[in-house]
């Protein structure tokens, strides 16, 4: 399984047209198929067929398919059981599925919101390239995969978009902060600790925000609410490095110099 790797939704160059209307599958959240806008109502099994396909980096092989879902069977019942998932699957209005030569791969016209989600962190990762509204907010503001599903092949792609948005909000986090938008960074950097507050580098770099901007006094709010955290849930102090980060910023408030403020001088009468 992978993240990232198709371009849209799914499928090959090689397909035919798709003849019905757009279909939209939410992975991020929940599952949710809809067909231009209207919410397609799915048996478990079909939703757990099409959610494998989508998280495929490629064709899947239906004798892959049947295997991973029905392990305990025999082959010849377990293929059964897989031509009658797809059988529920068949519309009148267009397959989202495509069938050919033992495998199934998604249509290319089926947006998939995690692929979408993916690609958005990958160009931030690989290129430092900033979102747009639209993808910033949805980036922002993403839960997790398939949250409610336990198999083993949902919690492997689970955790590897968990720590592709992070390392992806992370990133967007400084790149805001080195260009003086430090509002849309402190959201980056809320959104990584949101999912993830004991991560020690969205602390570090929510503190260093506050500093970069002078509130020296979120700073250290800051530090005393992730410190009293981890001490609660883990039992350990926070790491030397964040400590002299904290340490540093509030020194340089200490040391700098104020000037008393002068009144004016009157003329003399």
């Amino acid at each position: 399984m992978g993240l990232g790797q198709r371009r849209g939704g799914g499928g090959q160059p090689g397909q035919a047209p798709y003849p019905g209307p757009t279909v939209d599958l939410g992975l991020i959240g929940g599952f949710s198929l809809r067909r231009g806008g209207t919410l397609i109502h799915l048996p478990v099994s079909a939703q757990r067929l099409i959610a494998f396909v989508a998280l495929s980096e490629r064709p899947a092989m239906r004798s892959h398919i049947a295997g991973t879902f029905w392990p305990d069977v025999t082959e010849g019942r377990a293929m059964a059981n897989l031509r009658s998932v797809l059988w529920r699957l068949r519309s009148p209005d267009g397959e989202i599925l495509l069938c050919d030569r033992g495998q199934i791969e998604l249509r290319r016209e089926v947006v998939v919101d995690v692929h979408r989600l993916s690609h958005t962190a990958l160009a931030i990762l690989e290129t430092g390239q900033e979102p747009d509204h639209g993808a910033f907010e949805s980036l922002l503001h993403s839960g997790e995969l398939l949250p409610d599903w336990s198999d083993e092949w949902v919690l492997i792609d689970r955790e590897r978009y968990h720590q592709l948005r992070l390392h992806g909000l992370e990133r967007l986090c400084r790149k805001l902060a080195a260009g003086g938008r430090f509002g849309l960074a402190v959201e980056a950097c809320l959104a990584a600790l949101a999912a993830e507050p004991l991560r020690e580098s969205a602390q570090r770099q929510l503190i260093e925000v506050y500093l970069s901007e002078g509130n020296r006094v979120e700073a250290l709010r800051q530090f005393a609410s992730y410190q009293r955290v981890i001490r609660e849930e883990v039992g350990v102090e926070p790491s030397p490095e964040i400590s002299e980060l904290v340490r540093q910023g509030t020194a340089a408030k200490k040391s700098g110099r104020v000037e008393p403020r002068r009144r004016p001088r009157t003329a003399r009468s």
